[in-house]
């Protein structure tokens, strides 16, 4: 299978010209572990195992993995109102929102970067500087003070401000800012030392540049296309072995309660598309009461993520590229090959 694999991405990569690493293991043994391409095209870096990514919305799991442990300390619950746990002025919001509403994007709050009706995050950054965002409070101007989007539970809309809300909930909650709480209660109990939510004009060592490509051939880097620093709704950087200790930790019990695993990974609501439904910062593919796969994804400019767990054979696969897209062409190959994960 390992030869077949790795034959299968090397014919993806040469037609979309992926730039990133691919890592695909199971309990017994690595299967794949490959890079392509620059890290740093200037100076002809290559991207490698222990390269850091950015994996915009992929993260999103990591807010709800804070949430769900503050849960289980009962400092928050699940039916608690965002009124009740957020001090912040919200004045157009429905008072029944609640935490549940917000994890599984069925709150109709207005979002700052709306998926369904926006394709070009740059345009964000004309009135609002992205150097300025360095903390979870500065988005909120992007977005208190709209009207809602949806009634309250009408459907699943995807929204990063939701995120946003409840990374704020967890500093308020827990007196850490909200990169230093996943830090603390999540990377390092999981053993993801590598990966951090880092800032944009202060990246460490071997942490792969995100490049946007036009169709001329020329390209630019994405330091002023997204927030200097991400934060409960996007923006961590990791390595595809961090990325798969993070599913270890969170199916072996590391992370949370066997009940807290299990209510994270319920399907709570249909995402709209057939076999597809959203647990709590968390896609599920499911037919009918089968879970086929848990996985995350992550888009932004210069940064294509897509990662998966699949319980039948405790397999996961991640896809880092450090390009905008080509992350789901090698997931899709992945998935072909590996018919049986």
């Amino acid at each position: 299978m390992e030869r077949d694999l790795l034959k299968k991405l090397a014919k993806i990569q040469s037609k979309n010209n992926f730039s990133g690493t691919v890592l695909v293991r199971n309990d017994k043994e690595v299967l794949t572990n490959v890079s392509y391409g620059y890290a740093n095209r200037s100076d002809h870096v290559s991207n490698n195992v222990a390269t850091r990514y950015g994996i915009a919305s992929g993260c999103k799991l990591f807010t709800a993995i804070a949430i769900c442990q503050l849960v289980e300390t009962k400092q928050l619950a699940f039916d608690l109102t965002l009124r009740k746990c957020l001090d912040a002025d919200l004045p157009n919001f429905d008072k029944d929102i609640t935490i549940h509403h917000l994890l599984t994007h069925t709150s109709g709050i207005p979002d700052y970067f709306d998926e369904e009706v926006m394709d070009d995050f740059e345009e964000l950054w004309i009135k609002t500087p992205m150097y300025h965002l360095r903390e979870l409070k500065a988005f909120l101007p992007l977005f208190q003070h709209q009207p809602m989007k949806l009634m309250l539970g009408e459907r699943f809309s995807y929204n990063n401000a939701g995120y946003i809300l409840l990374g704020l909930i967890v500093e308020q909650v827990s007196g850490q800012s909200f990169t230093d709480y996943i830090q603390e209660h999540i990377f390092k109990k999981a053993g993801m030392s590598e990966s951090g939510y880092f800032e944009l004009d202060a990246l460490p060592s071997n942490t792969a540049q995100g490049y946007i490509d036009y169709p001329d051939g020329t390209w630019k880097t994405n330091i002023y296309s997204l927030p200097v620093k991400g934060g409960a709704d996007g923006g961590a950087f990791v390595t595809v072995t961090d990325m798969s200790k993070l599913w270890d930790a969170l199916i072996n019990g590391q992370l949370l309660s066997e009940a807290c695993t299990q209510k994270l990974l319920t399907p709570h609501t249909s995402t709209g598309e057939a076999d597809n439904f959203y647990g709590y910062g968390v896609w599920i593919k499911k037919i009918n009461d089968d879970i086929l796969k848990y996985h995350v994804m992550g888009y932004d400019p210069g940064v294509s993520f897509h990662s998966a767990f699949y319980p039948h054979t405790s397999t996961s696969s991640v896809v880092c590229s450090n390009k905008s897209d080509g992350a789901y062409d090698m997931m899709k190959g992945i998935e072909e090959v590996c018919s049986n994960v």
